[in-house]
């Protein structure tokens, strides 16, 4: 008798913790909406990045043309990225330094 009981109560607890189970898949389903448009985006960002890995004529293409059509404003762009770039490297090493 008392394994029939046991056996019982751990089919009931079975069927308590699936209702409650099928409960927070449909809480998190409505709660996860919200996130949809922000993975959505940054699944598109992702494949773009790597269209461009794949591509990589595409945006040297597009450098030579503003290049080409733009020639101070390359220069101007490529003196700030430089600029930038040494910033960061200075910063690097203060805080190789700082360690």
């Amino acid at each position: 008798m008392i394994y029939g009981q046991r056996s019982t109560a751990l089919a009931l607890r079975q069927r308590e913790l699936l209702v409650h189970s099928a409960a927070l898949r449909t809480r998190l389903a409505m709660e996860a909406v919200v996130l949809r448009r922000p993975l959505a985006l940054a699944d598109r960002v992702r494949d773009g990045w790597r269209w461009v890995r794949a591509h990589p004529e595409a945006p040297i293409a597009a450098l030579v043309v503003v290049a080409v059509l733009r020639p101070s404003r390359v220069l101007r762009w490529g003196l700030q990225i430089w600029a930038g770039w040494r910033s960061v490297r200075r910063l690097q090493r203060w805080a190789a330094a700082i360690r």
